[in-house]
């Protein structure tokens, strides 16, 4: 490092031994081809797109820092190159003299494809703490070098640049359309904001994208993850973490707006299932409520459940689903629509589960019944129809099963009594008893 107002040498080794002709020949025409190539990548790097979009765009944060320094190396890249042309220029010069150069020409081609002939002024932005440098010496082989780490930071803050330019944007405003149709799609049901949770979902989404469309423009840099372990211009990938969360959000809100479409669209046959559904709970309520009249007044010594009213709060939150359907709120019919659904299921099953348990009785009082004549018809079909004793216990039970109001417990014995006798009549007797002893051990 030189003081202020010094130049300092870059690749300042000796030149070597003297090249000869053919050695000079090849190595300018090494020279010219780096030049071409050189000039091809910065007329290249000059109209690139990103390079265009950074010199135009209100930049700020990270991107606004790291694009100053990289037009100063633009600038410099600039200066290098027209040094490095200039002297360039002079060695073919030199070399077109003579076809058979002499040794002094050989030397002086020597010192100046070899040595640090190049004189560059302000090289390089001075660091903090260090000496400025009004002017650096470079071989051109160290130019090239130079050049190529000047040409290496400002392609890939370019490429940086562009690279989340042509990704984002474009991204943000398909996704953007796609809100504004599922917005158009919400208003037309009813989803809007303050009213819904999806509308007010729906505004914080829009806020979000035009504050990321805004923020990606500005500070293109802020949305890149640099590859790990990758030194190439533009190695790594734009980070897409906020917008994809805007996306999940936007297709959650787009999912329960289709939903709440599709309320719309089969809401008259769901509330007209839900009206069948309350009205065949109503009527197996009222007839578990004419059967438990019919208990008490037929059925003796027997508790009998209550029976409930009719299910009005459910016919009057029925009410309230048609009357959304007539104003088109589908986003307050969906939910009513769900929870009623269920009540109502649950509404019919209570009903049926009360009718039940009130016909209890009637069904072992008709069990009973049943019972005792096929009993009967079996004594019957076996001889027995004129037995005195099982004609008299049918007739006591039949009579205690058709009074009213019945005694369950009294009638169940009695049926009971009348399958013994049965049973008896039909058992195999020992020699010498008699059916009269047979009656008067049963009595």
């Amino acid at each position: 490092m030189g003081v202020a107002g010094a130049v300092s040498g870059s690749g300042g080794q000796t030149p070597g031994p003297t090249m000869d002709r053919d050695e000079v020949d090849r190595a300018l025409t090494r020279l010219e081809a780096e030049h071409e190539a050189i000039e091809s990548s910065l007329l290249a790097l000059q109209d690139h797109a990103g390079r265009r979009l950074l010199e135009g765009a209100g930049l700020t944060g990270v991107t606004k820092d790291r694009w100053a320094t990289a037009e100063q190396a633009i600038t410099l890249l600039w200066s290098c190159f027209d040094a490095y042309t200039a002297a360039l220029t002079g060695i073919r010069e030199l070399r077109s003299r003579r076809r058979w150069p002499s040794r002094e020409d050989l030397a002086e081609l020597t010192e100046r494809l070899r040595g640090p002939g190049v004189t560059l002024a302000n090289p390089a932005a001075p660091q903090p703490g260090a000496p400025a440098r009004l002017a650096e010496r470079f071989t051109l082989e160290g130019l090239v070098e130079r050049m190529n780490e000047l040409y290496a930071s400002s392609l890939d803050m370019v490429v940086t640049a562009d690279a989340v330019w042509s990704a984002l944007p474009a991204r943000i405003d398909l996704l953007s359309a796609e809100l504004q149709r599922t917005r158009s799609l919400a208003h037309s049901v009813g989803v809007r904001p303050g009213e819904h949770p999806s509308g007010d979902e729906l505004e914080e989404i829009t806020h979000e994208l035009s504050a990321l469309r805004a923020q990606v423009i500005s500070d293109p840099l802020a949305f890149w993850r640099p590859a790990p372990g990758s030194s190439a211009p533009g190695g790594g990938r734009p980070d897409t973490d906020r917008y994809d969360r805007a996306a999940r959000a936007l297709e959650d809100v787009r999912r329960e707006i289709e939903a709440v479409l599709g309320v719309r669209q089969d809401s008259e046959e769901r509330l007209m299932r839900l009206r069948d559904v309350l009205s065949r709970a109503d009527r197996t309520l009222a007839e578990a409520r004419a059967a438990r009249g019919e208990v008490l007044a037929k059925i003796a010594a027997t508790e009998v459940p209550a029976v409930s009213g009719p299910p009005t709060a459910l016919q009057e939150r029925l009410s309230i689903a048609a009357e959304y359907r007539r104003h088109s709120r589908w986003h307050r019919l969906s939910p009513l629509l769900e929870s009623l659904e269920r009540e109502a299921e649950d509404e019919l099953l209570r009903a049926r589960e009360s009718l039940t348990a009130v016909t209890a009785p009637l069904a072992v009082r008709a069990e009973l019944r049943g019972r005792l004549d096929a009993y009967k018809a079996k004594m019957a079909r076996l001889g027995h129809a004129e037995d005195p004793l099982l004609i008299e216990r049918y007739d006591v039970a039949r009579r205690t099963l058709w009074s009213a109001p019945c005694d369950l417990r009294v009638a169940e014995q009695a049926v009971l009594r009348y399958q013994r006798a049965a049973a008896e009549a039909l058992a195999p007797r020992e020699p010498g008893q008699t059916r009269t002893e047979d009656r008067r051990g049963d009595a």
